[in-house]
């Protein structure tokens, strides 16, 4: 096969799905190539299988980026109004989860059926199980990107580069789209897994590792960055979404505080839990706030147990010290291999930021997950693709 179009989109992740709909409806011809079996496979298990795929509050500074301010404009221009009215249009039941956090009622499938059901109207051709060979670059405007496949042979004046990030490559995940993004002489960030459980080793790790399960509400820092939500202990570390969050801001060797009694004066606390129940031991009253298993382990490593009765000012300051500002040393992540984003990526300095038009090369594109730009864990990934894709199909 071969074959001339207007566009062609590679990769058919969120963002390419949204440009190459976005492309067609605007009567363009529409190639989308994707080299897995099936579109949408990160959409398919998002949010256990029920997708996030946008939160309410989506706004610029809810993304990392070298250039903070370039995201800005397709955030404005596509909200998260736009795409919740597209979910409702297509009958689509959806909830608000917590803190804006959008999912569907039923499964992830809605989402990524009605993605394809758009592009089935615009008229978008869908190419799955169709690998890359290589990409040329031709001298006619007419013909000047050309895709050599598995399927054939494709060319068209525009190419639009959806390929995402290195996360979870039992998707298929690739650094391909960083490897064109060289091959036509952009520059490419430094690439590391974000939104990915931490790892701990030596006595961290010994003291926690059969704590595995226990659930608790923290306060994470690190560089600047506080999340209040939940922290999850695991076998080689801790997860869940407080850590989740704060590790796109962690990286080797940085400092890790934890507020283990979030939204309480621990010291406070401590001197009331004195007053009222002075018999009672540091490890039972913490185990009226937290779960039992983590405050015994507590006061077994970190803090001193005994009667509350038997502790002096000094000790009762230092005891609300640490609950309240707990070192964990992290030694690293669990990888790409859990990773739900990638930092890093195309350098935003050579884009469009309207447009996502290359600036080196006229008539290519970068949207979603390989451009250098990172969302926050709750939806906002996939309102970055949404808009970015929008951007761009609205460009082509």
């Amino acid at each position: 096969m071969s074959g001339h179009y207007d566009t062609i989109v590679l990769g058919g992740g969120a963002a390419g799905l949204m440009c190459a709909l976005t492309a067609g409806q605007r009567g363009k011809r529409v190639l989308l190539v994707e080299h897995a079996n099936r579109v949408g496979k990160k959409i398919l298990m998002s949010g256990g299988g029920r997708c996030n795929f946008t939160n309410t509050g989506a706004t610029p500074a809810h993304y990392l980026s070298a250039n903070p301010h370039f995201c800005k404009s397709a955030l404005a221009r596509y909200t998260p109004r736009h795409f919740i009215d597209l979910v409702e249009r297509h009958g689509i039941a959806y909830h608000e989860k917590e803190l804006g956090q959008l999912f569907c009622d039923v499964s992830s499938k809605l989402i990524v059926k009605m993605l394809l059901d758009e592009c089935d109207a615009a008229g978008v051709r869908v190419e799955t199980s169709c690998s890359i060979e290589r990409v040329s670059h031709g001298d006619s405007d007419e013909a000047r990107f050309r895709v050599h496949t598995t399927h054939g042979n494709f060319s068209a004046p525009a190419l639009v580069v959806a390929c995402g990030g290195l996360s979870i490559p039992s998707m298929g995940a690739t650094g391909f789209g960083y490897e064109l993004a060289r091959q036509f002489g952009h520059a490419v960030l430094p690439t590391r897994a974000g939104l990915v459980p931490l790892t701990l080793s030596g006595k961290h790790q010994e003291r926690l590792a059969d704590l595995s399960g226990v659930a608790l509400p923290v306060t994470a820092q690190c560089n600047g960055a506080s999340f209040s939500n939940y922290m999850l202990v695991t076998h080689r570390g801790i997860s869940g979404p407080a850590i989740l969050q704060v590790s796109s801001f962690w990286q080797p060797g940085d400092e890790l505080r934890l507020d283990l009694l979030p939204g309480r004066d621990a010291l406070e606390a401590l001197q009331e839990w004195q007053r009222e129940r002075p018999a009672a031991e540091l490890k039972t009253v913490l185990g009226d706030v937290m779960p039992k298993r983590f405050a015994q382990r507590l006061c077994e490593h970190w803090l001193p147990n005994r009667p509350m009765k038997q502790f002096n000012a000094p000790q009762l300051r230092e005891i609300a010290q640490v609950l309240s500002d707990w070192a964990l040393v992290a030694s690293g992540t669990e990888g790409y291999r859990t990773a739900e984003v990638t930092l890093g990526g195309v350098d935003t300095d050579e884009l469009s930021s309207s447009t996502m038009q290359s600036r080196r090369v006229p008539g290519l594109y970068f949207i979603g997950e390989v451009v250098d730009v990172t969302g926050w864990l709750g939806g906002y990934n996939f309102q970055w693709a949404w808009a970015s894709g929008t951007a761009a199909g609205n460009a082509v």
